[in-house]
């Protein structure tokens, strides 16, 4: 009798995936991956270093808070649900191509177009713009406040926030990241506030 394989060409791709993005493991030092960046349908390619690694660790940790990411979403599916938005409506989706981890797609007024987020050094920047940022959100919180205004509203999975985050924005938008420490709230509402720490 032979024996069946456990090994699925899913299972194959998720490991696969997995030698890219984690460290070896005798290096206690890493972090751990994320469960948002472990998908078999999305590709990274391999860190450069730690501290890039925890760069992005950091990021993929917020990632499911802000509601508008999209995770490994292909670039026609991510056009058509932006076609009938206004214009400025943006997502963060997974890059496909190989050397980018992140892409925003982006409604303009000429129809949907997608832009590259470049992570090089510890810094993201838009693709094709001197302007870089050592976190993935700072990069969005300057084009949102921007007064060309290309980013406006994000595209969030679901329409209907519920009140915390709407009282987190509020407050953020108010105080701003830099006061975080002085709001007179208990440990379990700071916690909250500093798990996405952004005004948008």
């Amino acid at each position: 009798m032979v024996a069946h394989s456990s090994v699925t060409p899913e299972n194959a791709r998720a490991s696969e995936l997995r030698r890219h993005l984690e460290p070896p493991a005798r290096d206690p030092s890493w972090p751990r991956i994320p469960r948002s960046l472990a998908s078999p349908d999305t590709h990274f390619h391999a860190f450069r270093s730690q501290a890039d690694f925890g760069i992005i660790v950091r990021a993929s940790a917020m990632l499911e808070a802000c509601g508008f990411y999209w995770g490994p979403l292909s670039v026609s599916t991510a056009h058509e649900k932006l076609r009938r938005e206004p214009v400025g409506t943006f997502l963060l989706r997974d890059s496909r191509q190989k050397n980018c981890f992140f892409t925003i797609s982006v409604k303009m007024a000429s129809g949907p177009t997608s832009i590259r987020v470049i992570f090089q050094a510890g810094r993201f920047s838009l693709d094709g713009s001197k302007d870089d940022f050592d976190c993935l959100f700072k990069l969005l919180e300057h084009y949102v406040t921007s007064t060309r205004k290309v980013l406006v509203t994000p595209l969030r999975k679901v329409r209907m926030r519920s009140l915390q985050e709407l009282c987190r924005k509020s407050i953020m938008t108010a105080l701003g990241t830099e006061n975080l420490s002085r709001v007179p709230l208990n440990p379990v509402l700071k916690d909250y506030l500093a798990s996405f720490p952004f005004k948008l």
